[in-house]
């Protein structure tokens, strides 16, 4: 999928919260790697886009009922990876709250640090630190579209692979662009509130 299309689909706020969470992942503007460790000892690209790839995948399996997923877009910089995913689930405007407060609740319990928590009604986000100086991200775009986005501390420079995980969604392979949510949930895409823990404010 292409980055333009994805970046079409988002407001502003992504550019802006991305920014910021490349900053909470501490990636400075040197490659970081003279001591031939770089920020996380023994780490390169590779492996903190693996590192990503879990993050994402624990936090996503800790979202009850299940959502569908697809693999976005994957960025290096000069020593950081960042890697994309878009949730293709219907989560209408009533049950935001409640999908970003149990992944609120699951990033603490993780132990990651909450840096920021935006309930705008149109976009709210939710940015957080993991121990080893992940930044990862939730964020609602356009047609209320949740997205997520881990960003690496600085590593090792090295090549990036592809995610070896399969999508539970469609992967839109050969289409300019993923599409807006087209996936309904009973749950998710209930159009009345939900009982549950929301976001600290």
């Amino acid at each position: 999928m292409k980055r333009s299309a994805r970046t079409i689909r988002l407001t502003c706020a992504l550019a802006v919260a991305g920014a910021l969470l490349a900053g909470l992942a501490g990636c400075g503007p040197t490659d970081g790697t003279k001591d031939g460790r770089g920020a996380v000892a023994g780490m390169d690209m590779q492996g903190a886009a693996e590192r990503a790839d879990a993050m994402f995948y624990a936090t996503v399996g800790a979202i009850k009922p299940d959502v569908e997923w697809v693999h976005d877009t994957t960025t290096t910089g000069s020593c950081d990876v960042t890697r994309y995913w878009t949730v293709m689930t219907v989560v209408s405007e009533q049950r935001r709250g409640s999908f970003l407060g149990v992944v609120e609740n699951f990033w603490k319990a993780s132990g990651y640090r909450i840096k920021t928590v935006n309930p705008d009604k149109d976009t709210p986000e939710i940015i957080a630190t993991s121990p080893d100086g992940f930044g990862i991200m939730l964020l609602f775009g356009h047609q209320g579209q949740a997205f997520f986005e881990v960003t690496s501390p600085c590593v090792k420079n090295s090549k990036v692979a592809a995610p070896t995980k399969v999508a539970t969604g469609a992967t839109y392979e050969g289409e300019s662009a993923i599409p807006a949510p087209n996936v309904r949930s009973d749950f998710w895409s209930a159009e009345s509130p939900a009982p549950g823990t929301t976001p600290a404010s």
